[in-house]
């Protein structure tokens, strides 16, 4: 029987990759995003080229309604969760601490953090009933070092990574594994997203050398999962060569 793999933020970047690898490797792929319209063409793409089973969840991580409702209701063979992907996070501006924007703290806080917790818990129950799973959070390097004017996202990052250590302890009884994936700079709409749509400031972030992409990260998540039943990989740190850590960049020209 196929496993089955829910992957939030699936409608871009890490998810989206994520949810395309694992469908052509055989997964049933249960696809999460706010924008209905991309999550139906993900479907239709993941249907058409590799012959997946396809289920889509149009809800907002950071509504807590939503997601209990959206998940609390799945079709009963929908609920064999093998592998649960936190991938919905983002950036939201970049300022220092006395001038950051209210409105860009609260979106990142609930985003990346309780949507995470969230999510979490409407799933994690359905693998604690099948006594396996695999929740793989993606974190980021901000998660392990802090960066000028990144503060606030920071601070939802080294969240995440609390969280997986205390995940990898509460889920240990139940045969469930738990791991991070914390990416350095990659080549997504993060950017785009963090400067409120400005293109040209968002390209300069990546302008110099080769940053990682979305199938970097989609490739650490299945090396991550179809690892033999007694290993569990906790912590993977992934950065462009040319990125030693959260400031340290080397650029071309």
């Amino acid at each position: 029987m196929p496993k089955t793999i829910f992957i939030t933020g699936a409608t871009s970047g890490f998810g989206k990759a994520i949810a395309i690898l694992f469908a052509k490797n055989g997964y049933n792929v249960i696809i999460n995003g706010r924008r209905k319209e991309r999550l139906t063409e993900l479907q239709s793409e993941l249907e058409k080229n590799y012959k997946s089973d396809v289920l889509s969840l149009p809800f907002d991580v950071r509504k807590r309604d939503e997601v209990t409702a959206a998940i609390s209701s799945l079709p009963g063979k929908w609920m064999k969760i093998d592998v649960l992907v936190n991938n919905a996070g983002l950036a939201s501006g970049l300022a220092d601490i006395q001038d950051g924007n209210l409105d860009d703290w609260d979106t990142m806080i609930d985003t990346n953090l309780k949507g995470l917790l969230y999510v979490t818990r409407a799933v994690s129950p359905f693998m604690i009933k099948n006594k396996s799973g695999h929740i793989i959070n993606i974190g980021s390097i901000a998660g392990k070092e802090v960066y000028p004017k990144g503060n606030v996202y920071c601070a939802t990052k080294h969240a995440v990574d609390a969280l997986n250590k205390a995940m990898r302890i509460d889920m240990l009884p139940y045969n469930i594994k738990v791991t991070a994936i914390n990416p350095g700079l990659a080549e997504t709409e993060f950017s785009i997203v963090r400067f409120h749509g400005d293109e040209d400031r968002a390209a300069q972030v990546y302008k110099g050398f080769d940053a990682l992409n979305a199938d970097d990260i989609a490739e650490a998540a299945w090396f991550a999962a179809t690892r033999p039943a007694h290993v569990n990989i906790n912590d993977i740190i992934i950065v462009p060569t040319a990125q030693a850590n959260s400031r340290d960049v080397v650029k071309q020209g």
